[in-house]
């Protein structure tokens, strides 16, 4: 701590006394010297000698124009409080500063009555440009572009450390357009001049600031959220269309389905026999509600792969031979809607090894594995059919049971009705 009191005494000699009056030079020279001679006799219990204490709250009790070190943030500035509302602060010294640099009372007048209109004192009349940088500030004016560079203030700083043992309670104020290396170029310039400490406020950082130029703050812009939302694909007005006559167990009827230009479905139209029934109301929904899917992008195959195979009544043979045997007027749709619109490898009663047969040349090995496979299938299903015509759901799992001589058996669990 001796070493830091006659650092402090030797940067004091350098003074130069042509600018410091003589009884200030005198009294410093004097108060170090004494602050030397009781260390050395009794010694210094504090970790600091000198400091700078924060100044923004004390400097707005105290009425001062500036915070300390600290160059004026504005020559108008806005204090917002707490409890809400602001307060306007204008500089006081600018009149001061008029009146040492020669102008008379009638051009101070315009000046600051401009400088209240404007919040700027740029542009002022009578005012010279040689004048301007006298009243820059750490932040531009609301209606301005003249600032101190960051560079200023960290040479201020530099200039004072010498004499503050302990770290400046001072803040850098760079703009909002201040890039990385800005900042990092402040940093590695201040350890140069030998600052202690070092805060940095870019303005606009924070969502709200105690001191600003404007009265009301900016808000900053709510994050944009993005939201994907399915977009409905039109059909032309003039469109391809294809119709198919069904009948399952009796219940006949017809669905319709449009196309795109590319020949994907786009619409469902299902007309039942008997206009006004309750199946055929149900079929006209049910049409609509798939023909919005259809044209909001859902794939062909998720449908199908939901509602074939769907179990209710009417139920039974179609006369169809593709599909002999249907569980209900659903699964019979989308089974046939399948086999036209889906690839060859996922339509119902082709395996997956077909193309490859067709690829090497075997076209009639492909002919008559197809038929055969078809002719399985129409028996399994015929099978099945007969076994599940009138099954009931089993009552521990769900799934539809068979019948075992007078009973029924789950194959799913293993439940069965009591006799098997």
């Amino acid at each position: 701590m001796l070493n830091v009191i006659r650092k402090h005494i030797t940067e004091v000699e350098k003074i130069d006394e042509n600018l410091v009056p003589d009884a200030m030079i005198t009294a410093a020279q004097m108060a170090w010297s004494d602050a030397l001679e009781l260390g050395q006799q009794v010694g210094f219990r504090n970790a600091q000698v000198t400091v700078l204490a924060p100044t923004g709250t004390i400097s707005f009790m105290m009425d001062c124009d500036t915070t300390g070190i600290e160059p004026e943030l504005a020559l108008i500035k806005y204090k917002h409080l707490a409890g809400g509302g602001s307060l306007k602060m204008i500089n006081g010294t600018v009149p001061e500063a008029l009146s040492r640099l020669g102008y008379s009372d009638e051009e101070q007048q315009a000046i600051l009555e401009y400088l209240e209109t404007k919040e700027t004192i740029e542009g002022a009349p009578h005012l010279k440009a040689e004048h301007l940088p006298v009243f820059d500030c750490a932040f531009p004016p609301k209606h301005g572009k003249r600032v101190i560079h960051y560079m200023g203030h960290l040479k201020m700083m530099a200039a004072t450390q010498p004499f503050i043992s302990g770290g400046i309670s001072k803040t850098v104020n760079v703009p909002h357009s201040a890039t990385v290396e800005d900042i990092k170029n402040a940093y590695i310039e201040a350890w140069k001049m030998g600052i202690k400490a070092v805060a940095i406020y870019r303005d606009g950082s924070k969502r709200m600031q105690p001191l600003t130029t404007s009265k009301s703050q900016s808000k900053p812009e709510p994050e944009r959220i993005i939201e994907y939302k399915p977009v409905r694909r039109p059909l032309p007005n003039e469109r391809a269309a294809i119709t198919k006559k069904f009948s399952v167990a009796g219940h006949k009827g017809y669905v319709t389905v449009g196309m795109y230009e590319d020949g994907t479905p786009g619409e469902l139209f299902i007309v039942m026999s008997k206009e006004g029934s309750t199946i055929s109301g149900l079929m006209d929904g049910f049409a609509t509600a798939i023909s919005l899917a259809l044209q909001y992008g859902v794939p062909l195959d998720v449908l199908v792969n939901k509602f074939a195979h769907m179990r209710f009544e009417p139920s039974g043979f179609t006369g169809d031979k593709e599909i002999p045997i249907a569980k209900s007027i659903l699964d019979y749709i989308f089974r046939w809607l399948a086999l036209k619109f889906q690839p060859p490898q996922d339509r119902p009663s082709v395996l997956t090894e077909m193309p490859s047969i067709a690829q090497n040349g075997h076209a009639e090995a492909l002919l008559e594995l197809q038929t055969q496979m078809e002719f399985r299938v129409a028996e399994a299903e015929r099978r099945v059919f007969q076994e599940q015509a009138d099954a009931p759901p089993c009552s521990v799992c769900g799934a539809i049971m068979v019948r075992s001589g007078t009973c029924y058996k789950c194959l799913n669990c293993g439940t069965t009705s009591g006799c098997s």
